[in-house]
């Protein structure tokens, strides 16, 4: 069973879209994080994440704006902050459905409804453009998120900034030797818990 892969419950309302264009698919990188910048914690412990699920309208609008999922292989089979919960094992807690591209050099040999997997970055960011439409491809994992943006085709960054420290784990974006990345700011947003950043990569 599939993990899930945010940490916020299904979406039970739609908000008016209106970020995304009509012609072209963009990559956008979501991701809960740590005060202290991660986005899972030793192990790619997500527990912690159980404590802060909530309502939040753009995670919602997020959702609404979703065409496909593009992960990598440790995100999409790893912790779930829904474990014993209901929509554990889905994506957005149950809130989503649609076609996901999993990034991994060993794919497993059954099938699964609507996931496909895929060995090079090259291919998973063709497959999942083409599979999101003129929606979103929301990419999902840090190494995959580096890939994309390495690549040239990641456009924008969601954060979801909760309220605690890890002190060790997953960083949000890691760069051997540090890279330089700038950002262009798109909304803040706040709910009774987790402060939203939306950001556009800067040309």
């Amino acid at each position: 069973m599939r993990k899930s892969l945010w940490a916020n419950p299904p979406a039970r309302r739609v908000l008016r879209a209106g970020v995304v264009g009509t012609h072209m698919a963009k990559f956008l990188y979501s991701a809960a994080m740590s005060l202290d910048g991660f986005i899972a914690g030793p192990g790619g412990d997500v527990s912690w994440m159980a404590d802060h699920l909530g309502p939040n309208p753009v995670v919602d609008q997020l959702i609404a704006q979703t065409g496909a999922i593009l992960v990598g292989n440790r995100t999409f089979g790893g912790d779930d902050p829904y474990q014993g919960q209901e929509g554990e094992g889905e994506v957005f807690g149950g809130g989503w459905d649609g076609p996901q591209i999993v990034l991994t050099h060993r794919p497993p040999d059954e099938h699964r409804p609507g996931v496909t997997f895929v060995g090079d970055i090259e291919t998973a960011i063709s497959e999942s453009r083409v599979a999101a439409g003129d929606k979103y491809v929301n990419v999902l994992g840090a190494s995959v998120a580096a890939q994309c943006l390495a690549a040239g085709v990641l456009d924008e960054v969601l954060v979801s900034v909760t309220p605690v420290f890890l002190g060790d784990g997953t960083r949000l974006f890691e760069h051997p030797g540090g890279k330089t990345v700038r950002l262009k700011q798109i909304n803040v947003s706040h709910t009774r818990q987790i402060t939203n950043l939306w950001y556009r990569i800067a040309v």
